[in-house]
């Protein structure tokens, strides 16, 4: 009986889901497979190919202007919708190597946590943070030039070449 009652609310829960969600994912998904065609040798073959055939025919229809408006409004249409494919196929992957990172600072030990969620901070306070690990970097450098090297013997240098 509780099985049924879950599949119940589980049922439910999928036909609640509004029309603004629905239409999310299939356009993740469009976007995402139309990214992986896009970006391939073949289709930019195809796009190579297409301007090589629009050039050839050029003295056919005498270089015209309607001749030059076909190469404009196609790019110009191709370009457009790209934009919003390529937009959001990088936002998903930033949030996730967001996700990942954020996954990693809080798991190690002895890190610190309030880095987790960098992306939501202002520019502010970004700025303050960077200038926080290039002082923190110099301090690194500092440390770094004043310590003694070890003097080297000629069994070292023998060992070292």
């Amino acid at each position: 009986m509780a099985r049924e009652t879950q599949e119940q609310k589980l049922k439910e829960q999928e036909r609640s889901r509004d029309f603004f969600c629905i239409v999310s994912d299939a356009f993740r998904v469009f976007a995402r497979r139309s990214s992986a065609v896009l970006g391939s040798a073949w289709v930019f073959a195809l796009a190579i190919l297409i301007i090589v055939v629009w050039g050839v025919t050029g003295p056919t229809f005498h270089f015209s202007d309607t001749w030059q408006l076909i190469i404009n409004t196609g790019t110009t249409i191709v370009t457009f919708l790209m934009v919003f494919l390529i937009q959001n196929t990088q936002n998903r992957d930033a949030k996730a190597v967001h996700l990942k990172l954020d996954e990693i600072i809080r798991a190690i030990k002895g890190a610190r946590n309030e880095l987790v969620d960098l992306e939501d901070l202002s520019d502010e306070a970004l700025t303050k943070l960077e200038q926080q690990f290039q002082r923190l970097r110099k301090k690194a450098e500092l440390d770094g030039n004043h310590r003694h090297k070890e003097p080297q013997t000629a069994e070292t240098d023998r060992q070292s070449s």
